[in-house]
C-alpha cells in the first residue's frame, strides 16, 4: 500500500516548467478570455454615466427629557446612545418620513421648474424625443429614496445621509431635503407631545378653578347667613389632613386619566405595527407578581402616611417612618429588577424600530397599575378620615364640610397650576434633538465611476479567469465517474443509484423520497438492491442493526441515500428509524417536510422525552428523528454517554436504525458516531466526489476500526456506460405512463 501511494505521489508531482508549458500551450484561450474581459471593461468604463454624491451630516442627541418630573409624562428607557441613534435611523428609513420627503421634493421641483437639473426624479419610461419631461409620482420617488445611504459614524452621535445622482444639483437637493424634512418632523414630534400634555393640564386647571370658585362662593354664603364662623383647632387639623389626602387622591386620578390617554395613543400606534407585542405588553401589567408588589408598596405607604398624619413627633414615630421608607425602597428595587428582566426579554425579540415605543408602553402599563393601587389606598385613608369627619358636632359639620371642600380644591388646583406653568415653559423651550451640521453643496467632481480602476480590474479579472480556466480544465477534473473508478482503489461498491431527474444536489424535490413516491421506478429498484446487499452483510459477532451513512464532502446525497434506504427497509416490513445526526446542517426535517425541533439535541439535553422526538413518516414502518436545536458543540454532544445510551435504547426497538451524519472529511462527528454503530456506508457522488477525498474518507474510517460495508455511488448516469444493463433494468421496472415525464425511456441508439 505504501509503495502504491509513493507511486501515485511521484506520478502527480508537477514542476514549475510544467506550469509554464501549460500556459504556453493554452495561449489562445488565455488571450481570448483576457481580451474579452478587458474589452467589456473598457466599453463599460467609457459609457458609464458620471455619478455625483452628496453628503449631509446630522447630530442626533438623546432626548434630555421634560423639566416636569411628573408621572403624567411618558419616559423613554435608556437603551444607550448607540441604540437610540439606531432607532432614529430606522425612523429616517420609514415610509412615513420618505413620503414627506417625496412631497417636499415635488414642491422643490415646482419652484425650480428646470427639468435639465434633474435626472433620477424624472419619469424616463414615458419619455420620447418630443414628449415633455415629467416628474415621477410620489410613490415612485418614495421608492427611489430607499437608495439613500444612512449610517452612524463610529463612536459619534453623527449620522450621515448620502444620495447619488447623475446630476450634481439633484444629488445635493435630495440629501439636503432628506435632512431638512427629518429635522422639521423631529421638532414637530417633540413639541406635539409636550403640547398634548399641556392641553390636558389646561383643561384640568380650568375645571378645578371653576370648582374652587364655586366652593368659595358656597362657603361665603354660609358664613354670611350666620353660620358658625370659628372652628376648633382639632377640627381645622382634621380638615387639613383630609383635604391633603383628598387632593393627593384627586391628583392621582388625574394622573391615571393622563396615563390612559397616553396608553391609548401608544397602543394604537403599536397595534398598527405589531398587534402581538401590543397585546402581550397589555396583559403583562396584570401579572400577579406586579399586582402583589404594588399592593405591598401601597400598604406600606398607607401605614407610613397614617403615622405622619397622626402628628406624632416622638422618636418612635420617626423610627417607624424611616423603617417604612426603607421597606418601600427595598420592594421598589426588587420590583424594578423583575421589570428590567422582563423588558430585556421582550425587547430582545422586538424589532429595533419598535423598541422605544414598546419601552414606553411597558412603563405606562406598569405606571397605570401602580396608580390604580395608589388610588385605592388613598381612598381607604380618605374614608377613614371621613368616618372621623362624620363624628363632628352637628353645629360645625356644615361649615367643616364646606371648608374641607374648599381646601381640597385649592390644594389640587395649586398642584395642577404648577405643572401647567412648567408645561408651558417646557413647550416653549423644547428644541429638536436633531441638528444639521453640514448641508451639501453641488459637487464639481463625480464620485463614480473610477474608469481606470474598472479597466485594471477587468484586465486582472480576465487574466485570472483565463488561467483559472486552464488549470481547472486540466488538473482538477479528478472526480469519481464509474463504479470501476472505486473498485480500482480496492474499495467495495455496494450499489450505484441512478441520477433522479429533477432532483437538485440539495434535494428539496417532491420525488426525492423516490421509494415512497415511485416504488416501481428504476432508482427504487436500485435502492432495493442496496437493501438486499446490506441485509446479507455479515458481522462476526452480532446482527447488523445500526448503520451510519456519511459522505466525503457536502452535497453528495447522503441524506437522500439514507432516507430512501430506510424507506426500502420499511417496504419489506422492517421497523426502521432514521436519525439526523448532522447537527451542523441538518436536512432530515426538510426531507420529510416537518419541523426541525424538538429533536435529538433537545432529547440529549433532557428537554423532551423520547416519544416526543420520534415521528411517523408517510410509510407505515418508517419513523424518523430530526436534529432539533443546533448545539454549539456537536462533536462533544455526539461523544457523550447520553448519546451512547440513546443508541442502545433505540436500537432495541427497531429492526434497523440508520444515522445521517456530516461529511467525514469536514468534521469529526462521523468518526465519533461510527464507533457506536454496527456498520458504516460511504456515499460517493458521480462527477462530484474527488478521488483523493474518497480515499481519505475510507482511510479515516478504517483507521478507526470501523466496519465499513462499502460505498454507494450516487447520481450515476449509466445509460451510456451500462447501456445493455440499463435496457434490461428498464424493461423489468418499466414505469407507468404517468411516470414517463420523470423517467424517460432510454435512447434507441
Amino acid at each position: 500500500m505504501n509503495k502504491r501511494s509513493n507511486v501515485l505521489i511521484e506520478e502527480q508531482t508537477t514542476t514549475f516548467k510544467d506550469y509554464l508549458n501549460l500556459i504556453r500551450g493554452n495561449l489562445f484561450p488565455i488571450l481570448l478570455i483576457t481580451l474579452t474581459s478587458l474589452t467589456f471593461s473598457i466599453v463599460y468604463a467609457v459609457n458609464a454615466t458620471n455619478i455625483y454624491q452628496s453628503l449631509v451630516s446630522l447630530k442626533i442627541e438623546s432626548p434630555k427629557g421634560s423639566i416636569l418630573d411628573s408621572p403624567l409624562f411618558p419616559s423613554m428607557g435608556d437603551f444607550g446612545k448607540d441604540r437610540f441613534i439606531a432607532n432614529e435611523i430606522e425612523i429616517l428609513q420609514s415610509n412615513w418620513v420618505r413620503t414627506r420627503i417625496a412631497q417636499a421634493l415635488v414642491d422643490s421641483y415646482k419652484v425650480v421648474n428646470d427639468p435639465k437639473l434633474f435626472s433620477v426624479l424624472m419619469d424616463k419610461s414615458l419619455l420620447d424625443k418630443d414628449a415633455k419631461p415629467k416628474l415621477k409620482k410620489i410613490d415612485d420617488i418614495r421608492e427611489l429614496l430607499k437608495a439613500a445611504e444612512i449610517k452612524q459614524k463610529r463612536g459619534l452621535d453623527i449620522v450621515t445621509i448620502s444620495m447619488e445622482s447623475p446630476s450634481a444639483y439633484e444629488a445635493s437637493l435630495l440629501a439636503n431635503t432628506y435632512a431638512r424634512v427629518y429635522t422639521q418632523l423631529n421638532l414637530e414630534t417633540n413639541r406635539n407631545q409636550i403640547a398634548l400634555v399641556k392641553k390636558y393640564l389646561e383643561i384640568q386647571r380650568n375645571e378645578k378653578l371653576s370648582d374652587l370658585n364655586f366652593s368659595e362662593e358656597l362657603l361665603k354664603r354660609f358664613q354670611e347667613s350666620g353660620g358658625v364662623v370659628v372652628l376648633e383647632s382639632q377640627v381645622q387639623q382634621l380638615i387639613s389632613k383630609l383635604s391633603d389626602f383628598e387632593s393627593q387622591k384627586s391628583m392621582a386620578e388625574i394622573e391615571l386619566a393622563g396615563v390612559d390617554k397616553t396608553l391609548e395613543l401608544f397602543r394604537k400606534e403599536l397595534k398598527e405595527k405589531n398587534p402581538q407585542i401590543s397585546d402581550y405588553v397589555e396583559n403583562f401589567a396584570s401579572e400577579e407578581y406586579i399586582k402583589l408588589g404594588h399592593a405591598e408598596i401601597a400598604k406600606l405607604e398607607y401605614n407610613r402616611d397614617m403615622v405622619l398624619a397622626s402628628g406624632a413627633k416622638s422618636n418612635e414615630a420617626k423610627i417607624a417612618v424611616d423603617e417604612y421608607n426603607r421597606k418601600i425602597e427595598d420592594l421598589r428595587s426588587n420590583l424594578n429588577k423583575k421589570l428590567n428582566t422582563y423588558k430585556a426579554s421582550i425587547l430582545v425579540a422586538t424589532p429595533d424600530e419598535l423598541k422605544a415605543l414598546t419601552q414606553k408602553l411597558i412603563e405606562e402599563e406598569v405606571k397605570k397599575q401602580s396608580l390604580s393601587i395608589r388610588i385605592n389606598e388613598l381612598g381607604n385613608i380618605v374614608r377613614e378620615y371621613e368616618r372621623k369627619f362624620g363624628l363632628l358636632p352637628k353645629s360645625t359639620i356644615e361649615l367643616a364640610r364646606l371648608q374641607r371642600n374648599r381646601e381640597s380644591l385649592e390644594k389640587l388646583y395649586i398642584l395642577i397650576e404648577q405643572k401647567y406653568q412648567e408645561a408651558v415653559i417646557n413647550e416653549q423651550s423644547t428644541p429638536g434633538n436633531v441638528f444639521v451640521i453640514d448641508y451639501s453643496e453641488p459637487s464639481s467632481k463625480h464620485s463614480k465611476p473610477n474608469r481606470m480602476l474598472i479597466i485594471l480590474v477587468g484586465f486582472v479579472l480576465g487574466l485570472g479567469l483565463s488561467i483559472g480556466f486552464v488549470f481547472t480544465r486540466n488538473y482538477f477534473d479528478n472526480t469519481v465517474k464509474t463504479p470501476e473508478d472505486i473498485q480500482r482503489r480496492d474499495i467495495t461498491v455496494l450499489s450505484w443509484i441512478p441520477l433522479i431527474e429533477g432532483v437538485s444536489m440539495n434535494g428539496e424535490n417532491e420525488f426525492e423520497f423516490i421509494v415512497a413516491k415511485k416504488p416501481d421506478s428504476i432508482p427504487s429498484e436500485a435502492f432495493r438492491a442496496l437493501r438486499t446487499r446490506v441485509q446479507f452483510a455479515k458481522l462476526p459477532d452480532k446482527d447488523l442493526k445500526t448503520i451510519l451513512v456519511t459522505s466525503s464532502a457536502p452535497s453528495e446525497g447522503k441524506t437522500m441515500i439514507c432516507n430512501n434506504l430506510a424507506g426500502s427497509f420499511a417496504h419489506s416490513n422492517k421497523r426502521t428509524l432514521v436519525i439526523d445526526c448532522d447537527l451542523r446542517k441538518p436536512r432530515v426535517h426538510s426531507f420529510f417536510k416537518s419541523k426541525r425541533y424538538p429533536g435529538l439535541v433537545d432529547y440529549l439535553f433532557g428537554q423532551v422525552s423520547l416519544e416526543e422526538i420520534v415521528r411517523q413518516s408517510e410509510m407505515q414502518y418508517l419513523h424518523y428523528i430530526t436534529a432539533g436545536t443546533i448545539p454549539p458543540n456537536p462533536a462533544e454532544l455526539l461523544e457523550s454517554d447520553k448519546m451512547k445510551e440513546f443508541l442502545q435504547t433505540i436500537s432495541s426497538r427497531y429492526d434497523y436504525v440508520l444515522l445521517d451524519s456530516p461529511p467525514v472529511i469536514a468534521v469529526t462527528d462521523s468518526e465519533i458516531v461510527s464507533r457506536y454503530v454496527d456498520a458504516t456506508i460511504l456515499v460517493v457522488s458521480a462527477n462530484n466526489t474527488e478521488m483523493e477525498l474518497m480515499e481519505q474518507s475510507v482511510a479515516i474510517l478504517k483507521n478507526n476500526n470501523v466496519n465499513l460495508l462499502g460505498t454507494v455511488l450516487n447520481n450515476f448516469v449509466y445509460k451510456s456506460s451500462y447501456g445493455s444493463y440499463y435496457k434490461y433494468y428498464y424493461y423489468y421496472t418499466r414505469p407507468r405512463k404517468t411516470d414517463k415525464a420523470l423517467f424517460p425511456p432510454p435512447s434507441q441508439n
